[in-house]
């Protein structure tokens, strides 16, 4: 057997070794789930006994389209239920909070959507009740980009940053809680609990906000009125030793500084050049899990972390409920 053969054959073993004992169970059945959380699921081979749903016509559907799973639209049956270790919950932002307090009231892990509640006061609810796996579903943390910048951030001395959040319109909800949490999370994991220097409406559901957190400073521009088609979402953080770019959680890349000498920007007198590193970019040509969108923005990393701990496994939780305290902290002083 040569080698090449003999990695892929243990690389099939490995996947196959990777099992998972018990059951679970899936509160809600809508677009962003079937698209995103499903499909890693199933490919963890994850034993999904119920999909619970508040009407019945769909829970008579369910087992059509999922053979094996049962659909219900009673959650306290599920949560009785001893077979079934670990919940995901992605219904409505607002009813999150009121299901995420049965699971934790059961005893199960939880895997909630973001945002997990809408207050700071509910989320302290949240901490209280946990007392075994609790993780919210803030991806981006989990994206290889993501955690590849942050590792290269701890290293830097860090100047300034500036992000660009800017989307289409969003009529069905809450801007600022269901929208940019993901990129005031971001900056709150990157670089810590953030002080509003400014906070600027720019439109209806959009901001211009400048923050402090502990050794830098940045700019976001949170905005509802771009577009969909073309939405932006990237990352600039400007450090002594070069410039970082991320790129939504495709590509991230390093352009260093050119040296300055007594003073003198070396490119000035044609010596010095900038040179940018490429280190982190999703390739689209080879079909392979790791270069799967679904991988490169963090879905499958989280689902497979969370269920690891719930196996008891070692595992690395980024997104448990009390690293969000400071996330909530500064929704709630935007709101204001």
């Amino acid at each position: 057997m040569n080698l090449i053969d003999r990695y892929k054959r243990i690389r099939s073993e490995r996947y196959l070794n990777e099992t998972y004992e018990g059951s679970y169970a899936f509160v809600g059945l809508g677009g962003h789930s079937i698209a995103n959380l499903y499909p890693v699921i199933r490919h963890l081979g994850l034993q999904l006994k119920y999909i619970c749903v508040t009407s019945e016509r769909k829970a008579a559907l369910i087992g059509k389209k999922f053979p094996g799973v049962t659909g219900t639209t009673n959650l306290d049956a599920v949560l009785n239920d001893p077979e079934v270790r670990g919940v995901f919950v992605a219904v409505s932002p607002k009813a999150h909070f009121s299901i995420a307090k049965k699971v934790l009231d059961s005893g199960k892990a939880l895997f909630i959507e973001k945002p997990p509640c809408q207050t700071p006061e509910e989320l302290e609810d949240l901490i209280t009740l946990n007392k075994g796996v609790a993780v919210a579903g803030l991806q981006k943390r989990y994206a290889p980009a993501v955690r590849m910048l942050k590792k290269k951030l701890e290293k830097e001395r860090l100047l300034s940053y500036d992000l660009h959040y800017c989307t289409g319109a969003y009529p069905e909800g809450d801007a600022l809680l269901d929208l940019y949490i993901h990129p005031l999370d971001l900056v709150c994991h990157l670089f810590g609990k953030a002080e509003i220097l400014s906070c600027t409406p720019a439109g209806s559901d959009s901001y211009l906000l400048t923050l402090k957190h502990p050794g830098v400073v940045g700019t976001l521009e949170l905005s509802t009125h771009y577009s969909w088609s073309d939405a932006v979402d990237s990352l600039t953080v400007n450090t002594v030793a070069g410039v970082y770019e991320l790129d939504r959680t495709e590509r991230l890349t390093l352009t260093l500084k050119p040296a300055v000498v007594a003073g003198i920007p070396l490119e000035k007198t044609g010596l010095g050049k900038t040179a940018s590193r490429i280190l982190y970019a999703r390739n689209p040509f080879s079909p392979v899990l790791r270069e799967n969108q679904i991988y490169t923005q963090g879905f499958f990393d989280e689902i497979r972390f969370f269920a690891e701990r719930t196996q008891g496994r070692k595992a690395e939780i980024i997104s448990d409920l009390v690293s969000l305290r400071d996330t909530y902290s500064l929704i709630k002083e935007i709101s204001k």
